[in-house]
């Protein structure tokens, strides 16, 4: 009997170095791993610092995984993706070369020390949901519409770049 599959959200980000090539590179990697396809991919766009404001601005786009792995392994192939990128964990919200978050995991709600999902702060941030809607604008994450949610928020400084990421071909 094959694992059920589920769709994950993830938001992919950084400000340091090739950033369009690290997002490549890391949905290249976790395409790769056994249980997981990269389905979906959002256009590249230029944001805002967030919450420290004094750096560079960032690249941001989402992609969608469909997975038959846990969501705690998940979470260890994206860290070990971010790792692969040259992510050095200094400074909460400071420069980096790539961040990758789960946004969710089908429709579970998970809290623990590790990992949240729905992502606790994504219907705050302009810079997630804007990519997201791109992919799944439609979907409901913890009760609320992507692109309700979306709607409330300023999306000023936000600007679609010309990248483009390319779905990982199968090896």
């Amino acid at each position: 009997m094959m694992p059920e599959t589920v769709s994950a959200l993830i938001a992919l980000g950084g400000n340091i170095g090739d950033v369009a090539g690290a997002m490549q590179s890391a949905l290249g990697r976790l395409h790769a791993e056994p249980g997981m396809s990269v389905v979906s991919v959002s256009p590249i766009y230029s944001t805002p610092p967030w919450g420290i404001t004094e750096q560079p601005r960032f690249l941001n786009a989402c992609a969608e995984v469909e997975t038959s792995i846990p969501p705690h392994v998940l979470l260890q192939r994206v860290l070990a993706a971010e790792r692969g990128a040259g992510r050095r964990r200094l400074r909460r919200w400071g420069p980096r070369t790539l961040d990758i978050d789960i946004l969710a995991y089908g429709d579970q709600a998970i809290e623990s020390p590790t990992l949240t999902v729905p992502h606790p702060r994504m219907f705050e941030r302009a810079f997630v949901l804007v990519p997201l809607a791109d992919i799944a604008g439609e979907r409901v994450i913890g009760g609320r519409r992507v692109s309700d949610a979306l709607s409330a928020l300023d999306t000023s400084g936000i600007i679609r770049t010309d990248d483009l990421l390319s779905l990982p071909r199968a090896a």
